[in-house]
């Protein structure tokens, strides 16, 4: 007979049905640990296209959506091959926002992102296949400077941000009869952001179980209700927004541009690559055991198709989260059904456009304030990439001069004025591409340390 202790112990094994109390608030943990890290990206991306109230729900609605498609395909492997049957989660990444920035800089819209996912996602499907021996040319020093770069280049925005929003001009925000609290650089703008971020820090260091884990989602709580004393969030457009609705087939349309493509596809490559660590770190600290090629494989393949049916949905590029790894090796807790219920849950946000709806009120200084710890640890993830190896002289200028390079060049574009438009999308508008494509070459040109 099944005892209550023996059903408890099935958390700690892949499959069977753990108690549904258990899995539940398991499942939400899990849940707040990502789903700001998921909603940010899609909100930072219709702002700087200045899309519609409509399509802004939309946006936010496809990436949740397609969020929970994507985790549950890699839960519930197909054939066997197609995904990794490991728990992990995915959501729409940070790691796309600067290419994703770059496109809409060039004046692309969710259309030209979705064409270039499109080629990223059949890129990511190569490096599943050949996985083996494409590999190699990824060890953890080229990795460590690609996310350090990435993390580098996503400071601005989270300025930006803090400071209202680029967007928010005097003469805009007069215009549209919004507060003079939303002018960009308004102390008030910087008193949010700040006390957001305070918020964040003090949880983050100080606080313990669900509060530590959910330290982002209640400093954005905080300086929510901050800035509702401030008159800065308006519910107007939430009243009309459906309670149900699913995400529309092509609805932005799909457009290819070959700059757009060729950055985006570089960026799958190296995400592929990156997700080997997130399912390693995974069944090492929830299994105690190395994946297995076939999970690496069927895991990496899964991830470039579910990218190319997001693509189609109309939601942004998703990727392992790194966080929710973390949890499962702190607790151990390693069961389907805790995170087959994290992805329902992101499937009931995704269908409710009220929901969305809501998200989109938060207000810019509030996103900064809570994303700029976001960001710092991306880079600092980099960080621990690169100082896993030893710091050579040959491992310090690879690092050093991808970053130079990489951050430099997209800091002055201008500098590639001279040059096809093209030249300058590809390589001038994020420091990602640059930044990869020396620390693989000097990867492979240096003399190898003796």
């Amino acid at each position: 007979m099944e005892t209550p202790a023996s059903r408890r112990d099935l958390l700690f094994q892949f499959r069977g049905t753990p108690p549904i109390g258990a899995s539940i608030s398991l499942a939400l943990q899990h849940l707040v640990a990502m789903i700001v890290g998921c909603v940010t990206p899609p909100i930072i991306i219709a702002g700087a296209i200045g899309l519609s109230q409509a399509d802004r729900v939309l946006l936010i609605q496809a990436s949740l959506v397609m969020s929970a498609v994507c985790t549950l395909l890699q839960l519930f492997p197909i054939g066997g091959r197609f995904g990794s049957g490991l728990p992990v989660i995915l959501g729409v990444s940070f790691a796309y926002l600067p290419s994703m920035q770059a496109i809409v800089a060039g004046g692309g819209g969710v259309g030209a992102i979705a064409g270039a996912m499109l080629v990223g996602g059949v890129v990511a499907v190569l490096v599943g296949v050949f996985v083996k021996k494409i590999r190699t040319l990824f060890p953890p020093v080229i990795t460590g400077t690609v996310v350090f770069t990435i993390g580098l280049s996503l400071y601005p925005t989270a300025i930006n941000y803090m400071a209202g929003g680029t967007a928010n001009t005097a003469e805009s925000v007069a215009a549209k009869g919004l507060p003079e609290a939303l002018v960009y650089g308004s102390w008030q703008n910087w008193l949010i952001a700040v006390l957001t971020l305070t918020v964040v820090m003090i949880l983050n260091n100080k606080a313990k179980g669900v509060c530590k884990l959910a330290s982002i989602l209640l400093g954005m709580v905080f300086g929510y209700v901050v800035a509702l004393c401030f008159g800065m969030v308006s519910f107007a457009d939430v009243g009309d927004a459906a309670w149900f609705s699913l995400p529309r087939f092509m609805h932005f349309g799909i457009s290819f541009d070959v700059p757009s493509c060729v950055a985006m596809g570089l960026l799958f490559a190296i995400n592929s690559i990156q997700a080997i660590g997130d399912f390693t770190a995974t069944t090492v600290g929830g299994l105690d055991r190395d994946p297995t090629d076939n999970e690496l494989q069927g895991g990496i393949i899964a991830y470039g198709v579910s990218n190319i049916l997001t693509a189609l949905f109309g939601g942004l590029p998703t990727a392992t989260y790194s966080q929710n790894v973390g949890i499962v090796t702190t607790n151990k807790v390693v069961n389907r059904t805790v995170f087959a219920l994290t992805g329902g849950f992101l499937l009931l946000a995704g269908v409710s456009p009220k929901f969305a709806a809501i998200l989109t009120t938060i207000p810019q200084c509030v996103l900064g304030g809570a994303t700029i710890t976001v960001f710092s640890t991306i880079a600092m993830t980099g960080m621990k990439l690169i100082a896993s190896q030893d710091l050579t002289a040959r491992n310090t200028t690879i690092v050093g001069l991808s970053a130079a390079l990489g951050v430099g060049i997209s800091q002055a574009s201008a500098a590639l004025s001279q040059f096809p438009a093209a030249v300058t999308m590809i390589f001038g508008k994020s420091p990602v591409v640059i930044a990869t494509l020396m620390a693989v070459l000097l990867n492979l040109i240096l003399p190898k340390d003796k």
